[in-house]
């Protein structure tokens, strides 16, 4: 048996097979196709099905997206990928490809992969972040996802954002999700742009922000040193409520040392503790996180049948 990762995002739909130890046998890609859920679909298991061509295998299937399966309706809720909302995208992907498939968030995939053999290997209590165009927040423990009662652990992107004060943080923020001053309106790369254009009136993105910083920009400077103020406090307050024995972070910020420098030590300043011992290292898969994690996810629903993705 070999095991079938797929990462649906809005733009790309990346794939792994893996065996039961994590080892990759194959990757693949293809354009995620948002017409309408019934192109969604066709694109979906076409691409499925020339895996399994090309695998020649029998594969157990696990997918990463965007938002998460309501467990009140079991239909796909919270998802930037419009026309899944409201979908029982499991089972029409069961029927179509005649095979179990086990669905995840694609932050609760990220923790989930970092725990299994990366970052957080070892760790019983893993909380990933995921830093890119917006932020996610997963989490795994004891190598599985925790999705908690109702389906809405580990969303720390979209709750507010900690002691916020216009002095500090600049102007009120109204999330797309309607709420205000949510984390990923400040704590993202959307939310470095819009803030430092509310702060300087040019339009960046945040790689060119980033590079300015390091040029001695003193806007650049003082959007960047806000930004890991914001940061800190969202990761003093999961640590506060969850206190895990790791945090991973993933995401294209990730890769940028100049957001995360000090990161610990002003996350630490803000934790109810008399010491702060929680690492907060970078994601070891980086970008491959969310397909090995539903491979992983898969690997799992099939070794231990409690299991609940």
């Amino acid at each position: 048996m070999h095991y079938l990762g797929l990462d649906i995002g809005g733009t790309k739909m990346a794939a792994v097979v893996m065996n039961a130890t994590g080892e990759e046998i194959a990757r693949y890609r293809r354009t995620t196709v948002k017409i309408d859920y019934p192109a969604f679909i066709d694109e979906l298991c076409d691409f499925v099905a020339e895996i399994r061509v090309q695998s020649q295998q029998p594969l157990s299937m696990g997918i990463a997206l965007p938002g998460g399966i309501s467990p009140a309706s079991g239909k796909i809720k919270n998802s930037n990928i419009l026309v899944l909302n409201g979908q029982d995208l499991k089972t029409d992907l069961e029927q179509r490809l005649d095979t179990a498939v086990v669905i995840a968030n694609d932050a609760n995939c990220f923790a989930l992969s970092e725990a299994c053999d990366g970052a957080g290997k070892g760790a019983e209590v893993v909380f990933g972040i995921t830093l890119g165009t917006g932020c996610g927040g997963g989490m795994s423990v004891k190598q599985q996802i925790f999705t908690g009662a109702w389906g809405n652990a580990a969303e720390c992107g979209h709750i507010t954002l900690p002691d916020y004060a216009e002095r500090q943080d600049g102007p009120l923020a109204i999330c797309y999700c309607g709420r205000q001053n949510c984390v990923e309106s400040f704590v993202s790369g959307t939310g470095l742009a819009e803030r430092y254009f509310r702060l300087s009136g040019e339009p960046r993105t945040a790689p060119e922000i980033i590079r300015l910083a390091q040029q001695g920009d003193p806007q650049a400077l003082q959007q960047i040193a806000r930004f890991k103020s914001q940061l800190a406090r969202l990761l003093a307050t999961i640590v506060n409520i969850v206190d895990p024995n790791i945090i991973v972070i993933g995401g294209g910020l990730s890769n940028e040392p100049l957001l995360l420098e000090g990161l610990a030590e002003a996350t630490g300043e803000r934790v109810f503790t008399d010491r702060f011992l929680t690492p907060i290292v970078v994601a070891q898969h980086g970008d491959s996180s969310g397909m090995r994690g539903a491979a992983w996810l898969a690997i799992r629903s099939q070794t231990d049948r409690s299991f609940a993705g």
